[in-house]
């Protein structure tokens, strides 16, 4: 579900426009397609941390792959706050894997 006050629709632009070294436009398109950009953003927190904040907590953790695949498919609240985060079991288990292989690598 998009927030109604968000438009998914120019943030790779302005993510793209705003980095010193940015992400793919894939990596951008896909975040974009499955409604990450919706709560989280690269270097902003929006309503979810900054992509960045996540790759630094993360870390050196041998097992965050897998920690962050099953929070995005299965949601949750704590780890950043109250707010919670939704879970995505309508994207895929690559895709997941994907885009946070890409927001560790950040």
């Amino acid at each position: 579900m998009r927030h109604p006050r968000f438009s998914t629709a120019l943030f790779p632009i302005a993510l793209l426009a705003s980095l010193a070294s940015p992400p793919t436009l894939a990596d951008l398109e896909l975040a974009t397609k499955s409604g990450c950009t919706v709560c989280h953003q690269v270097e902003t927190a929006v309503i979810g941390p900054a992509y960045k904040e996540v790759a630094a907590r993360y870390k050196g953790d041998a097992a965050a792959v897998e920690t962050l695949v099953a929070k995005v498919r299965s949601g949750g609240a704590g780890n950043w706050g109250q707010v919670p985060m939704t879970p995505h079991p309508h994207i895929s288990e690559e895709d997941i894997r994907k885009l946070v292989q890409w927001v560790l690598s950040l």
